[in-house]
């Protein structure tokens, strides 16, 4: 068995692909359009994979965008993605600067959770051990749901 893809459906494909690719630092592997069935497939891969994605088309973040629009709910049912990060708080600080909530900051040196633009929930995990605690990310609450 080999895991080659989650699909996550966009309401807005230029603001998911702001947030995946230049807040996050995924890097578009494919594209889909498919004008006959209304839909655009983006596939995205974490730099770190981005050659083998390009190769075996996995691992990758599948964003899925309906020309007809629809109201989508519900990103809470669907858990998480999950990016392991070299400096967890250089990542917070650079998407909170681009106006992204932390909804869990990375209080302990290791964790964080921040929202797609489609309500998708993000684990940031820290590569290796956990980064000491520091400011303003060890005395900062939760907001919202993550």
């Amino acid at each position: 068995m080999q895991f080659l893809h989650t699909m996550v459906r966009v309401a807005d494909l230029d603001a998911s692909l702001k947030f995946y690719c230049e807040h996050l630092g995924l890097q578009e592997s494919k594209r889909i359009e498919n004008e006959k069935g209304r839909f655009t497939l983006v596939y995205l891969a974490a730099p770190e994979d981005a050659e083998r994605a390009k190769k075996d088309e996995a691992p990758l973040v599948e964003l899925t965008y309906n020309w007809d629009p629809e109201t989508y709910s519900g990103g809470r049912n669907f858990g998480h993605l999950a990016f392991q990060v070299d400096d967890i708080y250089g990542l917070c600080q650079k998407l909170s600067d681009a106006g992204v909530v932390i909804n869990r900051p990375p209080r302990d040196g290791h964790m964080a959770f921040v929202r797609s633009p489609d309500n998708i929930s993000i684990e940031l995990l820290q590569r290796g051990d956990a980064l000491a605690p520091q400011e303003p990310w060890a005395s900062m609450e939760n907001t919202g749901e993550w």
